[in-house]
């Protein structure tokens, strides 16, 4: 049986699918590498208003930093794991301890095929719009299979597998084929990567942005996180405010700005003086600025400098940043809320 919800926001399509883990007919437990889970198969969402693309109401409450970072890392075609590592120190202990993660969607849609796929996306789409056969290509056969015993290539195996890229009535729709994803850790940061690619492709050809369709063949829940599925309430969410919708040359120009100043963020040299002035002194445009805000802020938090960290989100004019910043930085100590995996 195949399983649909449509919503507007990410918020309410995310809330939908808990409650599929809340009806008493929920499959029993299956086994994974990382431990008992729940799964519901062939779950598919869909969201008309892409751009709001925060899930506010889990709890623990997402790393707004770590998102953000990951889109950085995602569009500039990354796959070094230090970066990532430092928004999410306990990352490691799930994509591997690695100096590159072999499955980083960025390195893969830019890089792994020996074709930048967004560029070539991009050139598809300007010239017909009405083609139907623009893919980007996440899943290597030859490298993600699993061995003959049944045992992951590595630990870092893409959950995500495709994504489908149409323009139809002067807008970008986007269909992301997943083959597995955790609803607590990966779906809040799924939502909001392939969202953003989305309204970052349509801004590249000058569309609009269509809805977002999303389908999960094995959603699934792992028996730890019960008391956290229990704690999912609705909250009511702050708008997302920025653009990022960009012609494709100052778009790439912002994305490469944000990654070599996050790496200044990232940086152990950097001082938290040095955190306020990079903020300042970057000139990009203001739903990037807001990006780099929050990025800084998760800096000088983690620098101990609280009332740094506050004065920077002070000046972030994105009300739905400052409110998953405002719980994200009060939250109870929980470590693993960080981690996004599937």
């Amino acid at each position: 049986m195949f399983l649909t919800f449509n919503s507007t926001g990410a918020d309410d399509a995310w809330l939908k699918a808990v409650e599929l883990f809340r009806e008493p007919n929920v499959p029993s437990n299956l086994s994974s590498r990382a431990g008992e889970t729940i799964e519901q198969l062939h779950v598919g969402l869909s969201v008309s208003s892409p751009e709001q693309r925060w899930v506010i109401s889990r709890n623990p409450p997402l790393n707004p930093a770590f998102a953000l970072a990951e889109i950085v890392w995602i569009l500039n075609g990354r796959n070094d794991s230090p970066f990532l590592n430092y928004f999410n120190s306990r990352l490691p202990e799930y994509a591997g301890h690695t100096p590159t993660y072999p499955g980083s969607y960025g390195f893969r849609l830019r890089h792994h095929f020996g074709i930048d796929q967004l560029s070539s996306a991009y050139q598809s789409l300007r010239s017909n719009p009405s083609t139907r056969q623009v893919v980007l290509q996440i899943w290597d056969s030859k490298t993600d299979f699993p061995g003959a015993s049944g045992a992951p290539s590595s630990a870092d195996v893409p959950c995500n597998v495709v994504s489908i890229l149409k323009v139809r009535e002067g807008k970008l729709e986007w269909l992301q084929v997943m083959r597995s994803n955790d609803l607590m850790l990966g779906l809040p940061y799924n939502l909001v990567q392939f969202t953003t690619l989305q309204e970052v492709l349509a801004g590249w050809l000058g569309v609009k942005v269509g809805t977002y369709n999303h389908i999960s063949d094995s959603l699934h829940v792992y028996c730890s996180q019960i008391e956290w599925l229990k704690g999912a309430k609705p909250i009511e969410s702050k708008q997302n405010t920025d653009v990022l919708a960009l012609p494709k040359e100052e778009s790439e120009a912002a994305f490469g700005k944000l990654s070599n100043v996050g790496n200044e963020i990232i940086d152990s040299r950097t001082g938290w003086k040095d955190l306020r002035s990079i903020v300042k002194r970057s000139e990009l445009p203001v739903g990037f600025q807001n990006m780099l805000r929050v990025m800084s802020a998760e800096g000088a938090r983690k620098r101990k400098h609280t009332e740094l960290s506050e004065e920077i989100m002070s000046e972030c004019t994105n009300p739905i940043f400052r409110q998953l910043w405002a719980r994200w930085a009060s939250r109870s100590s929980t470590p693993v809320q960080q981690l996004s995996i599937n």
